[in-house]
């Protein structure tokens, strides 16, 4: 929802781990970051649920035994209806609608003391949409935006010292835009249409071993094999004009995999090593590429609670992010590595410190990346111009998405500043990372280098749980992130055709000159939520009041910007910067219960 709730349900999350740096050799296929969730569980023995009803959104986990103490189930879901109450109170000529819901489910079988069996599904979509009318003219439009993945795992334990996953993955997931105008003038109405779609099917065979063979040593091994189908762009056209025009790439299959050993290791009770290799590979259009992604992680414990962590790590990305940097609405479009188009690649390495004090914990650390065969749009190219659409007419030269886009080489570099109280009545966090990320294509900006749309120079979070009595909670959380970089027109001038007797004068074509790429800063998002909440706790029920603030001063953050041409006349050029922003101040109330 745009920022306000976790993209994960909490409810049905049993453990999630944050991997910064220092990859273990079993994760591959990104150059980001790791985040690995465990699933719930359903309880083998008892029936048990909780939920929670509030103003903005509803959830529900249920969870018990199939068969008792052999099989049980959990299923988990929420729902916004925002939608709904805030329908009746939008004017008739402006009208705006955003729900999401997910929902997550998962059934386990115990065979016994050496096999289990694991099924479990997720089902997320988000829908946004839009509509105004200004006397004549009508705007609509919208963006809905989903997943959907299922998991079977087999787990076989073949001796105290070795156990294994088999697991079958299927993933799903779809981005659509729609735009729709209709204008009158003199009687003459023009109507105009465009629906634009991308998905990714996903289709893996991964297996992973664990074997202890003596207490120094942990060794991890296994491989992944999947099947891509990417079908990064469909577009569909209708204007009173062509009628419509209908344009689609052919499905893009593709085949990739990886196979990794690694090694933890004690050598002594102060030093931990963690040493892998993994061989990546992509097969696509008759082309293969592999890759080898070497890692290294070290940690060393010092008296009196001192730690020193160093890392490093090569990593591969076989599909890429395309992200619009002008304004409007986040239109990314994810596409593959093909026959022309190479792998991504970073060399991490990072640096850190950490001290545990009786009550709280300290963390510094420094990171340097840098990436080769980072794709973005060539100048004048969007995620639309990417289908061959370039005008409404049916003469427009059809080109393929892979000469819109151009390669080049980026670097991301900072410090993180983390601290952590655990223990007391006043527990929470502060967490501060000072970061660069920049670009450079040889075919944008002049082959100079620019800053990246989500380079974020100042990242803060501040979080404080207060526990005021047994049956009282007060908490707060403060955010703070510098805003993105975007390319804005710097002037803009206009072409005409030439006219002569008999023919029809053409209209002019407006030219925006952009100077510098990324060169305007979005304003930088900031939020207080502040919260109390009234706990009641009884033998096998409890209950929980929350009141709540989202936006506690009401800070206006930037969702997109666009320029506002409206009041400009034939003889005076009147353009505007005009900011939308999504949510206020929204005070609520939820009651959650858990039996």
């Amino acid at each position: 929802m745009f920022g306000f709730f976790s993209i994960f349900n909490g409810d049905a999350l049993k453990s999630v781990e944050l991997i910064k740096g220092g990859f273990p050799a079993r994760y591959g296929g990104r150059l980001s970051s790791v985040i690995e969730m465990q699933m719930k569980e359903g309880h083998k023995e008892e029936f048990h649920g909780e939920g929670g009803i509030g103003l903005i959104s509803s959830r529900l986990v249920l969870q018990g035994p199939i068969q008792k103490n052999k099989s049980s189930f959990i299923i988990s879901g929420r729902r916004t209806y925002v939608d709904i109450l805030l329908k009746p109170l939008l004017p008739a000529e402006n009208q705006g609608s955003y729900y999401f819901y997910d929902l997550n489910a998962k059934l386990n079988y115990d065979f016994g003391r050496k096999d289990k069996v694991y099924l479990s599904g997720y089902l997320g979509q988000d829908r946004f949409s839009f509509r105004s009318q200004i006397r004549n003219n009508q705007q609509g439009g919208g963006l809905d935006w989903g997943n959907k993945t299922a998991s079977l795992r087999w787990n076989h334990l073949f001796s105290n010292r070795l156990f294994a996953n088999t697991t079958l993955l299927f993933s799903h997931y779809a981005f659509q835009v729609n735009a729709q105008s209709s204008q009158t003038f003199n009687n003459l109405t023009s109507q105009f249409n465009l629906q634009n779609s991308s998905t990714i099917r996903d289709f893996t065979f991964k297996t992973d071993f664990d074997w202890s063979p003596i207490p120094q040593h942990s060794i991890k091994t296994g491989l992944a094999v999947t099947s891509h189908r990417f079908l990064p762009n469909t577009i569909t056209l209708e204007n009173s004009i062509i009628s419509q025009n209908v344009s689609q790439i052919q499905p893009l299959d593709s085949y990739e995999g990886g196979i990794y050993l690694e090694d933890t290791y004690h050598p002594f009770s102060a030093l931990r090593i963690n040493v892998g290799l993994r061989m990546s590979y992509f097969a696509t259009e008759g082309r293969t590429y592999s890759r080898p992604e070497p890692r290294l992680a070290l940690s060393y414990t010092f008296p009196r609670h001192w730690a020193l962590k160093a890392s490093y790590a090569t990593m591969n990305q076989y599909i890429h992010l395309l992200s619009n940097s002008s304004v409007g609405l986040p239109t990314d479009l994810w596409v593959p590595t093909t026959r022309n188009v190479a792998p991504q690649q970073s060399q991490q390495i990072a640096l850190g410190v950490a001290k545990d004090y009786s009550q709280f914990s300290v963390t510094i650390e420094g990171f340097y990346k840098k990436m080769d065969n980072i794709l973005s749009y060539k100048e004048g190219s969007s995620f639309l111009a990417s289908t061959g659409l370039e005008s409404l007419t049916e003469a427009s030269d059809s080109r393929s998405w892979e000469e819109q886009i151009t390669a080049g080489q980026g670097w991301s570099y900072g410090s993180e500043f983390f601290g952590q109280k655990k223990t007391g009545r006043l527990t929470g966090w502060v967490g501060y990372t000072l970061s660069w990320i920049q670009n450079q294509f040889a075919e944008l900006n002049g082959g100079k280098k620019f800053w990246a749309r989500y380079d974020r120079r100042h990242d803060i979070s501040v979080v404080g749980i207060y526990h005021l009595k047994p049956t009282i909670t007060l908490s707060s959380t403060w955010v703070y992130g510098t805003g993105q970089a975007i390319s804005l027109p710097q002037s803009t001038f206009e072409i005409s055709g030439p006219t002569q007797p008999g023919f029809v004068p053409s209209f002019p074509t407006r030219i925006s000159d952009y100077g510098q790429r990324n060169s305007f800063r979005a304003a930088p998002y900031h939020r207080l939520d502040v919260g109390i909440q009234f706990h009641k706790k009884k033998k096998r029920f409890s209950h929980t009041w929350e009141v709540s603030l989202y936006n506690a001063y009401s800070r206006k953050n930037p969702f997109f910007y666009y320029i506002d041409d409206s009041q400009s006349t034939p003889t005076r050029n009147n353009r505007v910067l005009t900011q939308v922003s999504l949510f206020p101040i929204i005070p609520s109330v939820s009651y959650s219960f858990k039996f």
